[in-house]
């Protein structure tokens, strides 16, 4: 399967959206705490369009939508971004999308930021082996404190 990698659009939010709440749904994260109760969940196409802030859909050669991965600033802590959202649907694992998404967002950190932050759960054992492989190192002090208080598991990588 090709895929390809653009940046959002308005018209991709719910599918966006969707997307991410059956991968949390996957990992018993459909709770207080993670990235399912984040209120900007469906406006991504707003919150990732200022400068140093972008998020990035995968399609499939059909067009429907099968993961994204985005960049934005965290206050409080400088020059770090977040990862944030980096969800494939699981027909899209495993085919190198993760890695395309993954590049693609840290290419464009780096332009503006020193070092990447994520934060992400102990059972999502395959992501963290792939945060790992990619120069992720994990940190046990968050350097900032996020609403995603039940993401046990931190990286933090130098760009």
């Amino acid at each position: 399967m090709n895929y390809t990698i653009r940046e959002i659009r308005a018209e991709d939010n719910a599918e966006v959206e969707a997307v991410i709440r059956s991968c949390l749904r996957e990992f018993g994260a459909d709770h207080e705490g993670t990235a399912w109760a984040d209120p900007d969940l469906g406006r991504f196409s707003e919150i990732y369009a200022s400068e140093g802030n972008k998020y990035w859909v995968a399609e499939d050669e059909n067009g429907r939508i099968v993961g994204g991965a985005g960049v934005g600033r965290l206050d409080g802590a400088e020059g770090l971004c977040e990862l944030r959202k980096m969800y494939c649907l699981p027909e899209a694992r495993g085919t190198g999308l993760g890695q395309r998404l993954l590049d693609t967002a840290a290419a464009y950190a780096a332009k503006y930021y020193t070092r990447c932050y994520i934060e992400t759960l102990e059972n999502m054992t395959a992501a963290r082996r792939f945060y790992e492989k990619n120069g992720f190192t994990r940190v046990y002090d968050p350097p900032v404190v996020t609403a995603h208080f039940n993401c046990d598991v931190r990286y933090i990588k130098e760009l």
